[in-house]
């Protein structure tokens, strides 16, 4: 059995791993806006260029979790993280690229922003693709049932926040190399290593079937009942939906803005070096959070590792928001304090949100269902990357305490309001949830009339009335040998 178990969890990993290059997008982006300013100077790259770059991959996801959720039910799993992989690879190598006509700083920015959004699209079609194969591989046969939330997270968002810490080191090291004199190859650099995941990824991917689930269930071949789909699950749906957009309202400014939070905190004039050093210690508090809770899930289910951890980081977050004057002079610290908040986030919603929309939908509408819930949740990025600068100015501007501390008093709150959302709307999933789930949702449709004989695969299909028919020749022959 160790074989199939070690051969399923694999695919298991090839399917979410791809989540890497969401991380590592997400994150290195925020280094590459640090050495821009550092290049051109702050009053060339403004604060409205870098919510600019920082937002435009997250309107890009949000096209790309939309239409890729539909291409993930109606053409297959494995299609949509093909094409999402390709994506990936061109407008990763392509950024790298970004130049402006006649070296214009501006047309830079302009070429960066474009591709930037063109990267969203394949990032997060990966997650209506690739997270919901992978949640679909986590029931299959091979995989124990006390480990079935754990090798999703480990395989989905573990690999996102992995993506965080290495798009963190990689500026990291490339100055290192080269300096501050070649500050192009550093950000150039940086954004062109995007392909190597990718690529790698696209190979991975190459053999792969669509699981098992989907063959059996799916709406390929046959017409979608939406309406019955919506009065059934639109209270779960709704309910995914704000707890996502809580989410990243909090993270993804948080993350995206570590490396201009630390430069404001550390001295003044610090090198690059510290406040890139420093941006590495902070994402590389994600994994622990990620990790734990990765083992914790299947022992406590995912809506209560939720709720623990919403409630656990709302109270880092107060301590911070209550503790920022004693904090900004210590970055060692405020780097600390800062991301054990972060931490426990990747802990709670981080590992849940997506295990818990995959997991709650069925199969036939499982890429639309987990596609709308995470683009939500990128809505509420969006939002909060715009948020934060107009924020820190009615708590006072970034020059006060309350200015900074500000975000990290509203981010608590809001943790709370998601954890009593997620303890009255969300129900608990167990193992092997999915294949109760599609039952229930035959005998669903069933009794209001659908016909379900259609559901599944057409080859599949055929495959199996084939093996139907060989099964009742060979009793006839049996039955006559008997006879004789």
């Amino acid at each position: 059995m160790v074989r199939p178990r070690l051969s399923q969890i694999s695919l298991i990993f090839a399917c979410g791993t791809a989540l890497f290059s969401d991380g590592y997008a997400n994150s290195v982006i925020s280094s590459v806006l640090t050495i821009l300013k550092r290049k051109f100077g702050a009053d060339v790259i403004s604060t409205h260029d870098n919510n600019i770059l920082s937002s435009l991959v997250f309107a890009g996801t949000v096209l790309g979790m939309l239409t890729f959720g539909y291409l993930s039910d109606k053409l297959g799993r494995k299609f949509g993280m093909m094409i999402a992989a390709g994506i990936v690879t061109l407008f990763s190598f392509l950024s790298a690229c970004s130049q402006g006509a006649h070296n214009s700083t501006k047309g830079l920015l302009a070429a960066l922003s474009a591709f930037r959004f063109l990267i969203g699209v394949g990032i997060d079609a990966k997650y209506p693709c690739g997270s919901v194969a992978a949640s679909e591989q986590s029931e299959e046969e091979g995989v124990a049932k006390n480990t079935q939330h754990r090798w999703f997270a480990l395989a989905t968002n573990s690999m996102i926040d992995f993506g965080f810490v290495i798009g963190a080191f990689v500026p990291l090291v490339l100055f290192w190399i080269f300096g501050t004199e070649h500050l192009n190859a550093v950000w150039r650099g940086s954004l062109g290593l995007g392909v190597v995941p990718a690529a790698a990824v696209f190979i991975w991917r190459l053999r792969m079937e669509e699981p098992s689930r989907y063959k059996k269930d799916s709406m390929r071949d046959t017409k979608i009942p939406y309406w019955l789909i919506i009065k059934r699950y639109w209270v779960r749906l709704v309910a995914i939906c704000i707890t996502w957009f809580i989410y990243d309202f909090i993270t993804y400014p948080f993350g995206i803005y570590s490396s201009t939070v630390l430069d404001s905190v550390a001295p003044t004039g610090s090198s690059l070096t510290i406040i890139f050093g420093w941006n590495v210690v902070i994402n590389l508090f994600d994994m622990p959070g990620t990790l734990i809770g990765a083992f914790v899930v299947d022992w406590l289910g995912p809506k209560y590792t939720m709720i623990t951890g919403l409630l656990l980081q709302s109270l880092f977050g107060f301590f911070m928001s209550g503790f920022y004057p004693s904090l900004k002079n210590h970055i060692a610290g405020f780097a600390i304090m800062y991301g054990i908040f972060l931490s426990w986030g990747e802990f709670g919603p981080g590992n849940c949100l997506g295990l818990i929309a995959a997991k709650t939908g069925p199969t036939a509408v499982r890429g639309q269902f987990y596609g709308i819930a995470a683009a939500v949740g990128k809505v509420g990025a969006f939002v909060g990357t715009w948020a934060f600068p107009p924020m820190i100015k009615a708590f006072g501007g970034a020059a006060s305490d309350r200015g900074n501390s500000g975000p990290f008093f509203v981010g608590s709150g809001l943790a709370i309001l998601s954890a009593f959302i997620t303890f009255f709307f969300i129900t608990p999933l167990n193992a092997d949830g999915m294949t109760k789930e599609d039952a229930d949702f035959r005998a669903y449709l069933e009794a209001n009339g659908y016909d379900t004989a259609q559901m599944g695969l057409k080859e599949e299909l055929d495959t199996q009335v084939s093996s139907d028919k060989e099964s009742m020749e060979y009793e006839k022959k049996e039955a006559v040998k008997v006879e004789v």
